[in-house]
């Protein structure tokens, strides 16, 4: 290979960066999502609902995320997709990319509703109880008053979800999703130089990570409260 062909392999495998990054932010906005309310119903809902809630977190900590990947695209999608076909006479279409990113939100939700979880519980318990006393319903003072704060303490727990989701991500090429991980593997098999790509796949996910790390410590810079989970 020359200089010309390593560079439209090189400018092939960064074109996956966007696909990566696109998993990325899904995931962790659907893990926000998820784990948001499962979080706050952990620790103000009723006894019995927490104890389902935890029953998901259970599962979806406990098993691989390749497992979970199969499971939602070639057990659940497909399931449905049967179902749909056979009462609604058409296909229901699920890409690679977005059983993907179902998979690795709902599993990264299941990881933030423990964060956010610890968060909520760092807090002082009479927040809550003098808004109650001040005529909010309990819906209401805990998401004006309690989820604010404990948002800005769950950041730099979050920058580390944020890490091991990215690195998961990778296992997406499994599914075929067209990310840095399933370009490089491809180009490296097409043109027997695995060396330099995997390298340069690992400079991708190294900077991909630095640069969400980083946004993130400003991001906990900027709303910090002074005196109220520092270090957490």
């Amino acid at each position: 290979m020359d200089i010309h062909e390593y560079l439209k392999v090189a400018l092939y495998i960064l074109g996956g960066t966007g696909y990566t990054a696109g998993l990325i932010a899904g995931a962790m906005g659907l893990g926000l999502a998820v784990g948001l309310p499962i979080a706050s119903l952990e620790v103000y809902g009723p006894r019995w609902l927490a104890r389902i809630l935890r029953l998901y977190v259970w599962f979806f900590r406990g098993i691989p995320i390749l497992v979970l990947l199969f499971l939602v695209y070639f057990g659940v999608y497909s399931a449905l997709e049967k179902f749909w076909l056979a009462h609604a006479g058409t296909r229901l279409e699920l890409s690679p990319f977005s059983a993907s990113l179902i998979a690795l939100g709902l599993t990264s939700g299941a990881y933030q509703s423990q964060i956010f979880r610890g968060a909520i519980l760092s807090l002082p318990r009479g927040q809550f109880m003098a808004a109650t006393a001040l005529g909010f319903s309990a819906p209401k003072a805990v998401f004006r008053i309690v989820l604010p704060q404990a948002l800005r303490v769950a950041i730099p727990s979050w920058s580390n979800e944020y890490s091991i989701v990215l690195k998961d991500s990778a296992v997406a090429y499994a599914l075929g999703t067209l990310e840095i991980m399933a370009r490089t593997k491809f180009m490296a098999a097409y043109t027997y130089k695995h060396i330099p790509f995997y390298i340069l796949a690992g400079f991708l996910y190294f900077a991909l990570t630095w640069i969400g790390v980083r946004l993130l410590k400003l991001l906990e810079a900027k709303t910090r409260i002074p005196g109220l989970g520092h270090g957490f």
